[in-house]
């Protein structure tokens, strides 16, 4: 089939990357001393890194824009500090969102005593003249809806302030789903967690990303077993076309 959509793919292996003795920070977007002048942002979603944390220790992450962060820990639980110092704990099956002012700091850590932690984390710059969008922990099941996608955020753009709606997906292998974008003129960021998939004719390899616009609704098969994908519809201004 031929695709009539606009297309950008952002390779796993073409990531920046920093690296600590106890952190590792892989950067899909021009991030920290990362550039590249192809890996700008994708509308207003600016920061997409790949983040692994060792056990006992933690991350200050100082956010330099009107943000709505979203926290997403593959494999084990992060400890998340907001700036009023209010502290959740984030396991796998949980999505944390909070939005942070221009200035302000979060805290990230590894709360077991031994092993890694992998966490996924997005940055959405926010209009701050409108309402601050509300800070929540959302929980998901992929298992109870395998082989289709789950709606992890409001289904209507703009609801509870948000500009953004969020869904992710597991499936076996040759499982399908079509994703119909929710507004006009929305963009959409596809990031396959785990697993490999073939999104509007592009093949993605795990932790691949996929920035789609002018597009109505985009196809999708896991070409491999228990292949996790993360879907992002944004709305897209003129000139981030």
């Amino acid at each position: 089939m031929k695709y009539h959509t606009k297309a950008k793919i952002f390779l796993a292996d073409e990531r920046g990357m920093n690296e600590t003795n106890w952190s590792r920070s892989q950067a899909t977007f021009n991030f920290g001393k990362y550039f590249n002048e192809n890996k700008t942002s994708f509308g207003d979603l600016y920061v997409v890194n790949d983040e692994v944390l060792d056990a006992g220790h933690s991350l200050t992450v100082s956010i330099g824009e009107h943000s709505y962060v979203i926290l997403l820990p593959v494999m084990g639980a992060i400890a998340v500090k907001d700036s009023s110092g209010n502290e959740t704990l984030v396991a796998a099956g949980q999505i944390q969102g909070l939005f942070v002012e221009y200035g302000d700091s979060i805290g990230i850590s590894n709360p077991f005593d031994e092993g890694l932690v992998n966490f996924l984390q997005f940055r959405i710059r926010v209009d701050r003249t409108g309402p601050a969008p509300k800070s929540d922990l959302y929980t998901y099941n992929v298992n109870e809806c395998k082989n289709s996608l789950l709606t992890i955020s409001p289904v209507s753009l703009g609801e509870s302030g948000l500009t953004f709606s969020i869904s992710i997906g597991k499936f076996d292998g040759r499982g399908e789903a079509n994703y119909r974008l929710k507004n006009n003129g929305a963009g959409l960021f596809v990031f396959a967690i785990e697993g490999a998939f073939e999104v509007q004719g592009t093949l993605l390899h795990e932790r691949d990303g996929l920035a789609l616009w002018d597009a109505e609704e985009a196809e999708m098969e896991a070409l491999s077993n228990d292949a996790i994908i993360f879907l992002l519809e944004l709305p897209m201004k003129k000139r981030d076309k």
